[in-house]
């Protein structure tokens, strides 16, 4: 094993980590209206509310993100470890978490002063460094079971949500800006077919992480609920969204099951390929 891995990594950067993380968490709380803040259903003049477009999801959809915070939070803590300090899995991961913490903030920020066009591209970034991650957790990981729930499950359930969401989000900001069609049921499908091939590729490029799966399928759910009533009600879309979100989870599920995979230990990892070691998923081992 190289000394690069085994030589534990500054506190710098690890503890900035933490305080991002925080920092992000705060600003939710604000942007929930807890602190104050204006609740993100109501701001920028309710046009992220659950009926404000035919692909929003239902209110209660949002409760997702008291998991992922949680689970940010104990990322945070745990990064500070040392395995999770001499792991280069960890090293190569930690920027883009923080990264991610910052437009996750930056992005409530945006609607929390109704700068909606401000809100897109920032979660269009937020897709983007959450999707780099998914390619960083490939790689050999040595924190076992503890660092898959804290690390791959937190950030795979962050990504597929917020492939939803940014759906959500770009649709609010063209109905905002007047474009009709966008409030019409046929745009209203192909966004939400949109979102489960989004889903479906993420669970065939990965081999079957279940998390953005699930998070994705979850969100494509409370979409269907959220059309069953309100100015939008309609089979079309209700059917639609649930099929969607089906197949994006067995999608998923069968993935995993025939991919037979499971990620390559650190102790073998000098041994992997460069170019396997790099994929969205480590290689394939079969056996126990």
């Amino acid at each position: 094993m190289s000394q690069e891995t085994i030589r534990p990594v500054k506190w710098t950067l690890p503890i900035i980590t933490l305080v991002g993380v925080a920092a992000a968490i705060v600003t939710a709380f604000f942007g929930s209206g807890a602190l104050g803040g204006t609740p993100v259903s109501e701001a920028a003049g309710g046009a992220l509310s659950a009926d404000a477009t035919p692909v929003a999801p239902a209110g209660s959809a949002f409760s997702i993100w008291s998991v992922i915070y949680l689970g940010l939070a104990a990322y945070a803590l745990w990064q500070l470890t040392p395995t999770a300090r001499r792991s280069s899995r960890q090293r190569a991961l930690r920027p883009w978490a923080l990264l991610s913490a910052l437009l996750n903030a930056a992005w409530i920020w945006a609607v929390q002063f109704d700068l909606l066009i401000g809100s897109v591209v920032v979660i269009v970034l937020l897709l983007a460094v959450l999707i780099r991650i998914m390619f960083i957790l490939g790689a050999p990981r040595t924190g076992g079971w503890l660092e898959v729930l804290l690390v791959d499950g937190t950030f795979g359930l962050y990504m597929g949500w917020v492939s939803v969401a940014t759906l959500a989000n770009t649709y609010a900001l063209l109905v905002a800006e007047g474009i009709e069609l966008f409030r019409g049921i046929p745009l209203g499908v192909v966004g939400i077919v949109v979102a489960a091939g989004i889903g479906v590729a993420t669970a065939l490029i990965s081999r079957g992480r279940i998390a953005p799966g699930l998070a994705t399928a979850w969100g494509l759910a409370w979409v269907a609920v959220g059309r069953t009533e309100g100015q939008y009600e309609s089979q079309v879309l209700v059917w639609t969204a649930a099929v969607a979100a089906a197949v994006v989870l067995l999608v998923a599920v069968l993935t995993r099951v025939r991919s037979g995979a499971r990620i390559v230990p650190q102790a073998t990892a000098d041994a992997t390929a460069p170019e396997e070691r790099s994929g969205i998923v480590a290689r394939p081992v079969r056996g126990n």
